[in-house]
């Protein structure tokens, strides 16, 4: 028996761009209709939002039955943190505000299995399909397909960017704007458009450089100028949006209306 192997890896080897959206509404039928309707990944939070391992086991395996992958952002604090997601089968894990090269490097220690790292191994858990995987073939299996997320989305890492992509055992980098933009002391992104472009640019062609796929987040108005960057990983969108954005059109058809008027 072998590991599930990643859509987003595959398609992103085979020069294709893999696309994802992220789900902050911790609702496993959210995932399993998000999953259905085609995305190759969801995204789950573990920074932002309040979710349990629970839920999240849950939600990879309602995606699993659409072959869909799942990338969960962890919470950064020990090495479980960002181990526990992959042992409950989340295709990769991406953790926030990498701030530089050495933390990187033990990120690599605690994800990736000889002889690339020192991941704990257990196996006996969904990834490994409760030992049915045999041993030698987890970890080989888990080193190839399942991948490892960085986010640069912070100045202080750009000094060590190359370093950073050139890493064995990072698979992607992601550059987050909105923080990126705080952090150089821009939220509204409304002063310096112009070097959060360039960043965006450099990000894309640094990974690319070092064998490393690029991610971001975007949209149906920017996605082939991000591909032409270079990016391969596009989260294109977040469950709260459409809902919101469903809930306004609806509300604004029919609020106001009464008897006199449908008569």
């Amino acid at each position: 028996m072998h590991m599930r192997k990643s859509r987003v890896l595959r398609k992103m080897r085979e020069g294709k761009v893999a696309t994802c959206v992220k789900l902050n509404l911790a609702d496993t039928r959210n995932a399993e209709i998000a999953a259905m309707c085609g995305f190759d990944c969801i995204w789950l939070d573990m920074e932002h939002v309040p979710t349990n391992y629970s839920y999240i086991e849950d939600a990879v395996r309602a995606a699993k039955i659409y072959d869909c992958d799942t990338l969960t952002r962890v919470s950064k604090g020990c090495y479980s943190d960002i181990v526990c997601p992959l042992e409950g089968d989340s295709t990769g894990i991406m953790v926030p505000h990498l701030m530089s090269l050495e933390e990187a490097k033990k990120i690599v220690y605690y994800t990736k299995f000889h002889p690339i790292g020192r991941r704990p191994i257990d196996g006996g858990n969904a990834d490994g399909k409760f030992c049915l995987v045999d041993a030698a073939d987890y970890i080989k299996e888990a080193n190839e397909e399942r991948f490892t997320v960085v986010q640069i989305e912070d100045p202080e890492p750009l000094a060590e960017l190359e370093e950073i992509c050139a890493l064995p055992g990072i698979d992607m980098i992601f550059f987050g704007p909105a923080d990126f933009r705080q952090g150089i002391g821009d939220p509204n992104g409304t002063e310096k458009a112009d070097e959060v472009d360039r960043v965006r640019r450099l990000i894309a062609k640094t990974a690319r450089k070092h064998g490393k796929f690029a991610g971001t987040v975007g949209g149906p108005g920017n996605f082939d100028e991000l591909v032409e960057m270079g990016y391969t990983f596009i989260s294109t969108g977040a469950d709260v949006v459409a809902l919101w954005q469903y809930y306004q059109d609806l509300v604004g058809k029919v609020s106001g209306r009464d008897i006199a008027d449908v008569k």
